[in-house]
């Protein structure tokens, strides 16, 4: 019985090289860059990059409340109602 090494093919001869199509549809050559200029986003995708450069991230009125609240000792903390609000969100991610 004869063992030969097998002859090593480089990325071009490779079966899985070449152009092949991507989910928009457009030709994708062997590098990865796109024979079409043009990119079409979900709906999702698009909502998402509305959402990324928007300012609805913080309430700042809301916040300045909470901070003048702390400051004039108006509100009051209750370290029980955080803890069983901290074990009822740990009940709700192991069911």
């Amino acid at each position: 019985m004869k063992i030969t090494t097998p002859s090593l093919k480089g990325p071009a001869a490779s079966p899985l090289a070449g152009t092949r199509t991507d989910v928009t549809g457009a030709n994708v050559s062997s590098t990865g860059t796109a024979n079409s200029g043009k990119v079409d986003l979900s709906a999702a995708a698009r909502h998402l990059s509305n959402l990324q450069g928007s300012d609805n991230d913080i309430n700042v009125a809301r916040v300045q409340e909470i901070r003048d609240a702390i400051a004039s000792g108006q509100l009051k903390i209750d370290p029980s109602r955080i803890a069983d609000g901290l074990l009822a969100s740990v009940r709700d991610l192991l069911k």
